[in-house]
């Protein structure tokens, strides 16, 4: 049984870890300013002259390190920065690539209680679009480099960073680079800064830091009903907007069948153990037997998303005139599809489910490649831990699948292995706030996350 500690107590640790993390890091100034530059440049999709300037800000501060190898490449809109620090003694190995994206989700000033791209420090966090998602770990890998640089570590395999700049839309940057730019980021494995990190308890105990192995597909569904329309005066039975409002409540009722792989499996097992009360039991359950359906949907109901494709209609649209039969009734439908499962199966399920009046089509371009989780390596995964550990002692590194799509599956889909992997850290119960407003980052995590890193990449390429 965990010994509870009062709120003041904790405030009093987290202030004492604050103090002594601050005092092993004389550069922590140095860290926030750069980060603080880099949040405050707006990269929302169409705005190319932002990303030049980032580009710029990022090829700099490479070569002020003594990495002169970058390459920007301009396509659709936007750019993405390729650099390779040379091993000095090669071991003959392949390159580890390491991964970010530069570009944010827009963020509207009228939404925010403050400027979203004026950096600021509130409470112990970091504020600002992107400081989370994922600015924070694309400054991480940046400083690390530097740092280890500066210390005079020597690769004994080349290190390559891709920073993306559409991750938030297209996912080009990550697709061009796996196929026409292969030569220049082609690896062994990748390390992807947007699907790993930790939580920590407000005491300083950790959680658990997690290393992503998989990932659903993305994919969007335009749900269309067409209709001779007519009179308002004049309804009729066949009306689109009730055929598709029948098609909706029918996608709504509707549960995917359960599924599990090693990535769920092995969160779930963790979390099986960790907890001892009626959740636990219920994990134990449904590992027991994950074809089980109602013990699925108690999982479901409290970890929406972990054990099966998810559904769920996000926008919708229809009619021409208040005093008209509609003639069109339009809905978008985003699908987070389990590995395994085809995008072309869940297009005729959702057809199976809104019947012969209205016409499932898939979005064209909106979907990311179908992959399967990447294998699990016991090296990089005990890397992860020992790099972990030399700031939270024994702390559980968890393989597990992200709901959220990124780059690593465009890398995945053309045989380059991808690990999500970060030292960042943020509070256990603690909102964060990515993709929505007042979007945040933990400071002390944020800093921690760099030795980390420095470690992590003296094992893997030492």
């Amino acid at each position: 049984m965990r010994k509870s500690v009062s709120a003041m107590a904790a405030a009093l640790l987290a202030c004492v870890a604050s103090q002594a993390i601050a005092a092993e890091r004389p550069n922590r100034q140095a860290e926030r300013d750069l980060f603080a530059k880099i949040v405050e440049i707006p990269t929302v999709e169409g705005r190319t002259a932002e990303f030049k300037k980032l580009t710029a800000l990022l090829t700099a501060e490479f070569r002020k390190a003594g990495i002169t190898n970058v390459v920007v490449k301009d396509h659709d809109g936007t750019q993405t920065l390729i650099a390779r620090w040379s091993a000095a003694k090669p071991s003959g190995k392949k390159p580890i690539l390491l991964m970010a994206h530069m570009d944010v989700v827009e963020a509207k000033d009228s939404d925010w209680k403050n400027p979203p791209f004026k950096f600021r420090e509130e409470g112990g966090w970091y504020l600002g679009r992107g400081a989370n998602d994922n600015k924070a770990g694309l400054t991480g890998i940046l400083i690390a480099l530097q740092y280890l640089k500066a210390e005079g570590f020597q690769p004994t395999r080349d290190l390559i960073v891709l920073f993306t700049g559409d991750e938030e839309t297209t996912g080009n940057g990550a697709r061009r680079a796996a196929t026409e730019w292969r030569s220049l980021i082609d690896a062994e494995y990748g390390l992807n800064s947007d699907a790993g990190g930790g939580s920590v308890y407000k005491d300083g105990r950790p959680e658990l830091f997690a290393m992503q192995i998989a990932e659903k597909t993305y994919a969007d569904f335009k749900l269309t009903a067409t209709n001779r329309g007519g009179h308002s005066s004049a309804p009729r039975q066949d009306n689109a907007i009730y055929a598709l409002s029948n098609a909706l409540s029918a996608l709504e009722a509707h549960r995917f069948p359960p599924m599990i792989n090693d990535a769920t499996r092995a969160g779930f097992s963790l979390l099986a153990e960790k907890d001892g009360g009626q959740y636990g039991e219920l994990i134990k359950r449904y590992l027991a037997d994950p074809t089980d359906r109602e013990t699925a949907d108690l999982v479901e109901a409290n970890d929406p998303g972990s054990t099966r494709t998810r559904c769920v209609a996000t926008m919708l649209s229809g009619g021409h005139a208040p005093n008209a039969l509609p003639q069109k009734a339009e809905a978008n439908v985003n699908c987070r599809i389990f590995p395994g499962v085809k995008v072309e199966e869940v297009r005729q399920q959702l057809q199976a489910l809104a019947g012969p009046d209205v016409a499932v089509a898939a979005v064209e371009g909106s979907q990311t490649p179908e992959t399967a989780p990447t294998p699990i390596r016991q090296d990089v995964l005990d890397a992860y831990k020992a790099a972990v550990a030399t700031r939270f002692k024994g702390a559980p590194v968890v393989p597990y699948q992200s709901a959220g799509a990124t780059d690593g599956a465009f890398l995945r889909a053309n045989g380059i292995p991808v690990y999500g992997f970060g030292g960042l850290w943020g509070i256990v119960g603690e909102r964060e706030g990515a993709h929505g407003l007042d979007e945040r980052v933990y400071a002390d995590g944020f800093h921690d996350q760099i030795p980390i890193w420095m470690d992590m990449l003296k094992r893997v390429a030492g």
